[in-house]
């Protein structure tokens, strides 16, 4: 069976459109900012729970969250890519989210979220980015977090994730572009 032209950049889209999924969980996850506005157009808007606005207004709210050193962990699953156009695509993905915070009290906040992204991604100069996105919650359930140190929890089980530059997979990626050349 021959495979079109068409049908091989519709399978790349796709490759570039998880990707993009992908990069906003790290930059979500590990306080990256720079993968996280990587995953946007710069005149996105995002309807996240509280906010919804321009995509500023949640890099914003991201960045004083992760000031506190939250804890984070998002996994996307179910990514139906429906093409509107070559340029235009309706992407919807289920995340499920483990999110710790502190809060306003001083005390520390756990929570398991799970739902699902719908997000319109547009093709400019070759490259998908998100231009809106649209939080659909279908779980939540508040979690006491533990009173244990990280330390003593994970106990041999190093390293213990981290935000950006100090998590392992930046020394990864800083290693391979090392060894590349």
């Amino acid at each position: 069976m021959a495979v079109s032209a068409r049908q091989l950049t519709e399978l790349l889209d796709r490759e570039a459109i998880r990707d993009c999924l992908y990069r906003y969980c790290r930059g979500i996850d590990r306080a990256d900012e720079a993968a996280l506005r990587s995953a946007y157009w710069p005149d996105a808007t995002d309807q996240h729970g509280r906010y919804a606005g321009p995509v500023e207004g949640f890099f914003e709210l991201v960045k004083q969250g992760s000031a506190t050193g939250p804890r984070n962990i998002h996994q996307i699953s179910n990514v139906l890519i429906e093409f509107a156009s070559e340029t235009v695509a309706a992407v919807e993905s289920a995340f499920s989210a483990l999110q710790r915070s502190r809060r306003k009290d001083s005390g520390v906040g756990q929570v398991m979220l799970a739902g699902r992204y719908c997000d319109l991604f547009e093709k400019r100069d070759g490259e998908w980015r998100i231009a809106r996105r649209v939080v659909v919650y279908d779980w939540l359930e508040e979690q006491t977090p533990p009173e244990q140190s990280e330390d003593a929890r994970f106990g041999l089980r190093k390293p213990i994730g981290g935000c950006f530059p100090s998590d392992p997979v930046y020394e990864l990626l800083r290693s391979a572009k090392l060894r590349s050349g």
